[in-house]
């Protein structure tokens, strides 16, 4: 990378005080002697409270800020504002509740430069506070990395990924507004980057943290996750001729009763229990959705 590369690292917030910590690792970025950093906040309030917080905070941390009201409590609507402001080489994503180790960044261009990918993703490690139940903190539910499908990663996640932008504009790629309260923008817009022949790397060096709150902490919680997650994979599979769509319903529910199953055998081990009973929500969420069912609002 020997000419200057400017990276736009959007964030779009909702009434986290949280996204003053998450300027802050911004700012603490070691870039590399080429790159330039800009950040952009989307403030998806209905007013923009968040204005005076996070300019403040971007000030204390000198970075080059973009505030946008992107009103309101709808997070498609937030994220394509950040497409739309977007001016750089690159396009990084973080959620206004994680901090981003100081070669964040670093580690992004140069996975995504060794891969000549589109997008790269990078690891979310979960932080459980003291109170989490012994069961979610072994089975650490909430950390997150890249999903691969035959040795592709076909979808993403907003919450630590570089892409393109090139990529962006060229394919006139948005988050679907009908999807940014009800949850499942992120895998609907990763899809159609791969379906417009984008490719999706991995960027296991660039760590992104994550603090998970005591409403999510539950096992509801993650059941609900999942099965919403599930619905997506089979809002895509509505698109395909009603026979291979009931063999993805089949494949989907044999799947499903497996990890009930599963659940079962390990009735005993309090994580492996859940882990196949999350499994099996996801599973029952894609038969779901292909069936017809509406999908879950999670926001």
């Amino acid at each position: 990378m020997g000419d200057q590369v400017c990276v736009d690292v959007g964030v779009c917030t909702y009434r986290r005080e949280s996204v003053s910590k998450t300027l802050a690792s911004l700012g603490a970025q070691k870039l590399p002697p080429n790159v330039r950093l800009r950040v952009i906040v989307a403030d998806n309030e209905p007013t923009p409270a968040a204005e005076g917080r996070v300019r403040a905070a971007a000030f204390a941390a000198r970075l080059d800020l973009a505030y946008v009201h992107a009103p309101a409590q709808n997070i498609s609507l937030a994220r394509n504002a950040v497409l739309d402001t977007m001016e750089g080489d690159w396009l990084a994503l973080i959620d206004d509740d994680q901090e981003a180790e100081p070669d964040w960044i670093a580690s992004l261009l140069a996975a995504a430069e060794a891969q000549d990918c589109t997008a790269v993703l990078g690891p979310v490690t979960a932080i459980y506070p003291p109170q989490t139940a012994a069961w979610i903190a072994k089975g650490d539910f909430h950390s997150f990395r890249p999903v691969r499908d035959h040795g592709r990663i076909l979808k993403g996640y907003s919450c630590n990924v570089l892409i393109r932008a090139e990529a962006i504009r060229r394919s006139n790629l948005r988050f679907d507004l009908s999807l940014g309260r009800m949850g499942g923008e992120d895998d609907d817009f990763f899809y159609r980057l791969t379906d417009c022949g984008g490719t999706i790397g991995e960027a296991p060096g660039a760590h992104v943290y994550e603090p998970v709150p005591a409403s999510r902490a539950t096992m509801s919680w993650l059941l609900k996750r999942a099965f919403r997650s599930g619905q997506s994979h089979g809002r895509r599979q509505l698109r395909r001729r009603p026979a291979a769509r009931l063999a993805q319903a089949g494949l989907a529910g044999a799947k499903s009763a497996l990890c009930l199953a599963g659940a079962a055998a390990a009735a005993l081990n309090p994580v492996g229990r859940r882990k196949w009973l999350v499994r099996g929500a996801l599973h029952a969420g894609a038969v779901a959705r292909i069936a017809g069912i509406k999908e879950l609002e999670m926001y």
